[in-house]
C-alpha cells in the first residue's frame, strides 16, 4: 500500500478552505488531488465520475449538506472513504455524519502532517474518531440495549465482525473468509438485528469494547 497514491476529492462550499487543503496535500508524495466539488450533489456526482477513494467532505453546505450527501454515497454503495473536514466540534453535527458512513473527522485548522495522516489511516480501513465523540456513539449503543447480546452471534458472524471492526467493505470481508458477497450481506444484517444496532459505525465500536476486534 505504501506505493498507492491515495486520490483525493475535495467537498467544501468555500473555493478557500478547498485551495488550502489542496496546497497542504499537493506537498505529499503519496495522495493526489483529483478533482473538486462546490457542495454535497456535485461532491456525489463527483464521486461517481471520479471514483476517488478518499472523500474530504464538509458538513454544512448550501443545498445538499455533507451528512445528506454521505447518505446518498452509502445508497450508491460508492467505496470511497469519507473524511469530515469541519469547523463544528458539537457532538450533535458530528456524530450524524458518522452514523451516516463517515470514516471519521478533522477540524478545518488540522495540522497539514496530521491531515495527510487521518487521509491515510481511513483509506487503510481505520475508524478515526476523537474520544468524546467515541463515548457519545458508545453511549448511544448502551442505550440500544447492545451489551450483553454477543452470546447470541454464530462464530462466523463473529468473524464478520471483527472484520468489520478492522474497516474492511463487505467486498474485502467475503474475500477474507471466502464467502459471496450476498452471503456476508446477510451476516451484517443478522448481526445488527442480533446486538440491536443501526450501523456498522456502532458495530465496529461495540466489537472493540467487547474484544471482538482483532
Amino acid at each position: 500500500m505504501a506505493d498507492k497514491i491515495i486520490r483525493v476529492l475535495l467537498v467544501d462550499d468555500h473555493q478557500v478552505v478547498r485551495r488550502g487543503l489542496r496546497t497542504f496535500l499537493e506537498i505529499q508524495d503519496d495522495i493526489e488531488v483529483v478533482g473538486e466539488a462546490a457542495d454535497g450533489a456535485e461532491g456525489v456526482a463527483r464521486s461517481e465520475e471520479l471514483r476517488p477513494d478518499v472523500v474530504l467532505m464538509d458538513i454544512k453546505m448550501p443545498g445538499t449538506d455533507g451528512i445528506e450527501a454521505l447518505r446518498k454515497l452509502r445508497e450508491l454503495e460508492n467505496p470511497a472513504k469519507v473524511l469530515i473536514v469541519t469547523s463544528f466540534t458539537e457532538q450533535r453535527t458530528v456524530v450524524p455524519a458518522l452514523r451516516a458512513g463517515a470514516s471519521g473527522y478533522v477540524y478545518k485548522d488540522v495540522d497539514p502532517d496530521a491531515l495527510a495522516g487521518a487521509i491515510r489511516s481511513v483509506y487503510a480501513g481505520h475508524v478515526l474518531l476523537q474520544p468524546e465523540v467515541a463515548g457519545a456513539l458508545l453511549a448511544q449503543e448502551d442505550a440500544g440495549g447492545g451489551t450483553g447480546r454477543g452470546n447470541t452471534l454464530t462464530e462466523r458472524e463473529r468473524e464478520v465482525l471483527g472484520l468489520i471492526a478492522d474497516g474492511r467493505s463487505n467486498r474485502e470481508i467475503a474475500r477474507a473468509l471466502v464467502l459471496s458477497e450476498k452471503t456476508v450481506k446477510t451476516h451484517v444484517s443478522n448481526i445488527l438485528m442480533k446486538l440491536d444496532l443501526s450501523d456498522r459505525t456502532q458495530a465496529a465500536l461495540w466489537a472493540v469494547r467487547h474484544g471482538v476486534a482483532g
